[in-house]
């Protein structure tokens, strides 16, 4: 199927996304996962696609989190580290480096790898997903689906006043402390004992009040997240929600039927309380969508044209996803002229859906448009809706509706 039309309308298109975005932030209440505003907007944009896009189905699911866990590990963690070393002090170094340990592992488990660890400790709230899906003309022989996250995040104010390397500098020396006093303890116990004084070794002793330092950092920990405070968020994501509805929109209001090409939306919730609607939908979906070739495009901040790239791995570089999907998408920016870099979710650099979806046993490919390393209207109030780019959106779309054509036409499965 030829959908060089749907290429050619990208400026408008682009418009209307800037448009419909807008109503969101300005008409919504505020979309922090698990709130009533992320299921206003799911249900806006289920109703969108079933009387308006001609979608067959479009269902609005909701599902069990503990949101604040997500960032709430860091009161743990650094209470953890706090009362390791208060107890290095006082010589008793084997309950010191089990705190210090377990405070990394939760570390490690609920940032490093998205895993609900400690999330039953955290009040719940009830998320919501959304999908939609547009049945071909004929018998279905292959399946795409746009996925974007309906949710916004709570500010991070250290990277609004400070800039990326604010806040990245102060994640680090945080982290480079917790291993100063983790050296300290081990050495500790290896001179003197499990259970111990420190203070006649002058040596060790003046170590551990020199890394008194870190504990401004430390407690600046608990203090780099504003639960009062929710961005717009309209970068993030309402701007990979809208890659999917726009194809949908155009394809309806073009008159265009695909002959065996399922195509749909997943609306997530909650990505930004550690991927927990994505994680939902795998669970709610699992064993479907499997009988056909099926590919998920899960967009992400689509903003700068510098930076569109398609991710070959998510979740902090420990999840490879979907070669074929990813290089179709490459493919397609590279048949229409429009520049688009391979590229990756790195170390620190956190996840996206696409992480869920594969890990969930989805064929999925990850579409970013911003720098991994921090900008500043990344998780802060900035990300609004007069600080889209049209640019940036009307290419991602274009390569979008070009990878539906040549997903139509059998390439890639």
């Amino acid at each position: 199927m030829n959908l060089q039309k749907l290429i050619d309308d990208k400026e408008k298109v682009a418009d209307w996304m800037v448009e419909d975005i807008t109503h969101i932030c300005k008409d919504f209440e505020k979309r922090d996962p698990g709130s009533k505003g992320e299921l206003q907007a799911c249900e806006y944009m289920a109703d969108l696609c079933k009387n308006e896009y001609g979608c067959d189905t479009a269902e609005v699911e909701s599902f069990k989190e503990n949101p604040d866990s997500f960032m709430g590990w860091l009161w743990i963690t650094m209470a953890l580290f706090g009362l390791g070393v208060i107890l290095d002090f006082v010589g008793w170094h084997i309950i010191s480096l089990v705190l210090y340990v377990f405070g990394w592992l939760i570390a490690l488990l609920q940032f490093g790898g998205y895993v609900k660890f400690v999330d039953k400790l955290y009040p719940e709230k009830t998320g919501h997903n959304m999908t939609a899906i547009k049945k071909p003309k004929g018998e279905v022989k292959r399946r795409i689906l746009f996925n974007g996250h309906a949710d916004a995040v709570w500010e991070w104010p250290v990277n609004y006043a400070l800039g990326g390397v604010g806040f990245e500098g102060h994640a680090i020396i945080t982290a480079i402390g917790a291993v100063y006093y983790l050296v300290i303890s081990i050495i500790s116990m290896a001179k003197f004992g499990v259970m111990s004084a420190v203070p006649h070794d002058d040596v060790l002793f003046k170590m551990m009040l020199w890394g008194l330092l870190f504990m401004p950092f430390w407690f600046g920990m608990n203090f780099i997240w504003n639960r009062h405070r929710i961005v717009d968020g309209a970068n993030d994501n309402l701007s990979g929600c809208y890659m999917g509805l726009a194809i949908l929109k155009e394809l309806e209001e073009n008159g265009i039927e695909l002959e065996n090409t399922e195509v749909g939306v997943i609306i997530t919730g909650s990505e930004e309380a550690g991927l927990r609607g994505a994680k939902a939908w795998c669970e709610a979906h699992k064993g479907e969508f499997q009988d056909v070739p099926t590919f998920i495009y899960s967009y992400d901040t689509i903003h700068d044209p510098k930076y569109l790239m398609a991710n070959y791995r998510d979740l902090n570089g420990t999840v490879k996803t979907d070669k074929d999907a990813n290089d179709l998408f490459m493919e397609a920016a590279e048949e229409l002229g429009i520049h688009c870099i391979k590229g990756w979710v790195p170390p620190l650099g956190g996840a996206t859906d696409t992480a869920a979806f594969t890990q969930g046993g989805f064929r999925s490919g990850g579409i970013t448009g911003l720098n991994h390393k921090l900008e500043n209207y990344y998780h802060t109030r900035r990300d609004s809706y007069d600080n889209l780019n049209k640019q940036g959106l009307a290419e991602c779309y274009a390569i979008s509706a070009k990878v539906l054509e040549k997903f139509d036409d059998g390439a890639k499965q």
